[in-house]
């Protein structure tokens, strides 16, 4: 196969910054997808419904012209958080999910929540009204070692969260253990998985071996190669409990580069090129549709994109940028490691 035409696809998990950053990479999503769950961790987070219209007002006015997107737009969960307020951004269509991170777990989460209980009021509102929940699956306990705090989140906060609150409906985003996609599998009521690009490229030699590659370094942090097949499995079966998420993440380079790096990986760009050339290594390219623009939709009560684009695999490899320029500084495209040859036409 050398061309594949798929309905418009949609990022069920992005961040986007704000300012000068935000600026310079809307165009790489705005320009192949359709709608982007975005993520409302900015300093300070998005936690109103007031804050996530004018932060929806500032990505809309950073849209190159001529793109046609829309932002999807979620609150920060705090211990704080007015449930009325969260029902009333969810009828509004402003708001379509609140996003739950463990105090510590990742980017700009220290505002997060610590004590679940604390924030149960807002999980019982949105149980009530069917308004899903995105978590960041980790625990954040220093002696949990990081490459298990997922499967412990999955045992000791998902789990008793969805025995005491069945009708939740929960996203886990951008899954990275066997562990997950499990749990998934055998959990079928209220609950579907985002899946990264990366995380289906990338397992942890890619950050450690032949030195520390910041540029591969995220949150969650990339698996051992077993948990890299499971995922990629599980993209590619068809399932429609799993879906896009890139959580496409940018950081300028001086913020990566340090001794203390942020965690994130930039994927906007190439990511079609990318989980194209997974899918055909897989056998799955009449799936890809699947992944990236039918199932992320259904799950969310959302149509299906009627626009459509069209893959292309060339003779040659595709040459995309190594780095983007911003006016906060430069952002490193991630580097799959082997030639791209699928490109949006």
């Amino acid at each position: 196969m050398q061309e594949l035409a798929i309905r418009r696809p949609d990022d069920w998990h992005l961040h986007l910054r704000d300012g000068d950053v935000l600026r310079g990479v809307i165009g790489d999503t705005s320009r192949h997808f359709a709608r982007a769950i975005v993520m409302p961790n900015l300093v300070p987070p998005v936690v109103t419904s007031a804050d996530a219209a004018a932060y929806r007002e500032r990505i809309l006015a950073a849209i190159p012209a001529g793109d046609r997107f829309e932002p999807l737009m979620t609150l920060y969960l705090t211990e704080g958080t007015d449930p009325d307020d969260v029902e009333a951004g969810y009828r509004s269509g402003l708001v379509k999910a609140v996003k739950l991170y463990p105090a510590g777990a990742t980017t700009n989460s220290h505002s997060g929540v610590r004590d679940i209980t604390k924030a149960m009021p807002v999980l019982e509102r949105m149980a009530e009204i069917g308004m899903p929940l995105c978590v960041h699956g980790e625990v954040t306990t220093p002696e949990v070692d990081i490459f298990d705090r997922e499967a412990v989140f999955i045992e000791t906060v998902l789990d008793p969260l969805r025995r005491r609150l069945p009708d939740l409906r929960i996203t886990m985003e951008h899954v990275t253990t066997k562990d997950g996609v499990d749990y998934i599998k055998e959990h079928a009521a209220n609950l579907a998985g985002s899946i990264t690009t990366h995380h289906l490229i990338i397992n942890r030699n890619a950050i450690l071996v032949g030195g520390v590659k910041p540029h591969y370094y995220c949150l969650p942090v990339a698996k051992r190669e077993s948990h890299r097949l499971a995922l990629r499995e599980a993209a590619v079966s068809g399932d429609v409990r799993f879906f896009l998420g890139t959580d496409s993440a940018p950081h300028v380079d001086p913020l990566k580069e340090c001794a203390c790096g942020c965690a994130g990986i930039y994927t906007s760009l190439n990511t079609m090129s990318c989980l194209a050339h997974v899918f055909e290594e897989e056998g799955a390219l009449d799936r890809l549709e699947a992944f990236t623009s039918l199932n992320g939709p259904a799950w969310y009560g959302l149509p299906a994109n009627e626009e459509t684009i069209t893959l292309r695999k060339g003779r040659e490899p595709v040459r995309y940028p190594t780095k983007i320029e911003t006016e906060a500084g430069l952002i490193t495209v991630f580097d799959p490691m082997f030639p791209l040859y699928w490109a949006v036409a």
